[in-house]
């Protein structure tokens, strides 16, 4: 795939086969990852991979558990309580990969270099056939220390990106994006 169209077409995917991306699949995934740029090369990502449907589905309901103890206080989530109540709901869209980005602390800008890696491997997911989402529903979640207790992530490491992934079931329809805002231009 030529790359201005890899960039044009890639979408959001909410859909996947029961297909898993193997292993090869996802080191070379990570490896495109590591191909990003970061703020004096300080390099800072690292990454945990979850492939276990039954951890997936566990994590799932307790996201969703979670997010509607919150409700109070963040109102922007109000409009989802509906689907987060649904029992068949699955966060994770029933994709069997879940993908962590998480940031060392080291560099002056770790979180944003991981997002640099992020979307290398949506990008390169998409240039192989397989799909990706952005999970903002895991955000809180995976940062919590339990939960990096569980995963054995250091407590200063610092989840950036929850990526799903796996094989689409359906192709993503186009959209129209926005034109650039400008805001300002001097010439």
């Amino acid at each position: 795939m030529e790359f201005k169209n890899t960039l044009y077409t890639r979408r959001s995917v909410r859909k996947y086969t029961e297909q898993q991306p193997d292993k090869s699949t996802i080191l070379t995934l990570l490896d495109a990852a590591t191909q990003a740029p970061s703020a004096t090369n300080s390099q800072p990502w690292c990454f945990a991979v979850i492939q276990d449907r039954v951890l997936l589905k566990n994590y799932s309901d307790r996201i969703k558990t979670y997010l509607l103890s919150i409700l109070d206080t963040h109102p922007s989530l109000l409009k989802y309580k509906p689907l987060l109540e649904k029992d068949n709901y699955d966060v994770f869209h029933n994709a069997g990969t879940l993908l962590i980005i998480y940031a060392k602390p080291k560099g002056p800008f770790a979180c944003g270099d991981c997002c640099l890696a992020a979307q290398n491997i949506m990008l390169t997911a998409h240039d192989s056939g397989l799909g990706t989402c952005w999970i903002g529903f895991a955000q809180d979640f995976l940062q919590k220390p339990d939960i990096k207790q569980e995963l054995n992530i250091p407590a200063e490491y610092t989840m950036v990106a929850p990526l799903i992934l796996g094989y689409p079931a359906t192709q993503a329809k186009p959209l129209i994006k926005k034109k650039p805002e400008i805001l300002y231009w001097k010439k």
